[in-house]
């Protein structure tokens, strides 16, 4: 089994754990109390980044495993980086003003298409061997 992957998916878990305790320091600056959710807008773009990565990361870490095993995980973990430095602009853009965030959003966007769909062909590929 390839490293590579593997390495991938911490660097995605620690981007993951950076933007989460960004919320925590953003409640703090911006005085939001727990467990309130809305208030100050830069508070709201701060854990809506938060949130989008968790949400994105349920189909990421599948679809970079899959990838991995049924293409190439050489591959796997080339597009795995590329989605985390997606996720990184779109969370640098988002923080900035939420107009900013679509170049990451894309990147990482299509990360995960072509992992996903990599996958479903590997995977059919396989079943006609």
């Amino acid at each position: 089994m390839s490293p590579y992957p593997s390495l991938v998916t911490v660097s995605a878990l620690l981007l993951y754990f950076v933007v989460t305790i960004n919320v925590g320091r953003a409640r703090f600056k911006y005085q939001v109390p727990v467990p309130q959710t809305t208030g100050n807008p830069d508070f709201e773009r701060v854990l809506r980044v938060q949130q989008n990565t968790l949400e994105q990361l349920a189909l990421f870490i599948p679809a970079l495993w899959l990838f991995s095993i049924y293409v190439n995980p050489i591959w796997a973990a080339g597009l795995g980086a590329a989605w985390v430095v997606g996720r990184i602009a779109y969370a640098w853009g988002y923080y900035i003003a939420a107009e900013k965030r679509g170049p990451g959003f894309a990147i990482s966007s299509l990360s995960s298409i072509v992992l996903i769909l990599g996958s479903l062909v590997g995977i059919i590929l396989s079943m006609l061997k």
